[in-house]
């Protein structure tokens, strides 16, 4: 199974193989990343601040002060949702969807066999995975574009028994006399 999936990883576990899809935000900066970078810009403006406060212009501090305040909770709001991501795992027929949305984690475990993956409105859209009553939208994280493909993965992936990747077979090569 290596390499057939183009979205999921192949885990092996203890109760056996398992696939997990795992589609996050393309953010370019953690949220311990995010507070470093904004602690060095605090140091920057400060001390251009304090350099104008100590020349006589002390409304410039006040000013920086309120800049960094409303940049801080700019980067607040934006590291809030930095970490959001959808966790798809199929395994012992079973499949388990994760949706971490900021502080709120929502999720939905269907029997594989009742699953039905379906775009919610047209190929670009979410795919909706619907089964034992309950509904669940995926493909947020992902590009319009490959959303069917991620649909098609899922279905062939819900479709075909999971099992581990067939042992690597040599043929020997008879000797040249």
């Amino acid at each position: 199974m290596p390499g057939v999936w183009r979205f999921a990883n192949v885990v092996e576990a203890a109760g056996g193989p398992r696939l997990e899809w795992y589609l996050a935000r393309n953010c370019s900066l953690t949220p311990a990343q995010l507070f470093g970078t904004y602690l060095s810009l605090c140091a920057v403006s400060l001390a251009i601040a304090l350099g104008f406060t100590w020349h006589g212009a002390s409304p410039v501090l006040a000013f920086a002060g309120i800049e960094l305040l409303l940049v801080g909770a700019a980067l607040l709001v934006y590291a809030r949702h930095a970490t959001d991501h959808e966790q798809i795992t199929l395994a012992d027929g079973s499949l388990a969807v994760r949706h971490q949305r900021g502080q709120q984690t929502e999720h939905h475990e269907f029997r594989a066999a009742w699953v039905r993956v379906e775009p919610l409105s047209s190929d670009r859209s979410l795919i909706e995975l619907t089964g034992d009553g309950q509904t669940s939208r995926v493909g947020r994280y992902l590009r319009p574009e490959l959303r069917q493909s991620l649909a098609q993965e899922l279905r062939r992936a819900l479709r075909q028994p999971l099992a581990a990747p067939p042992p690597h077979v040599s043929i020997e090569e008879p000797e040249a006399k």
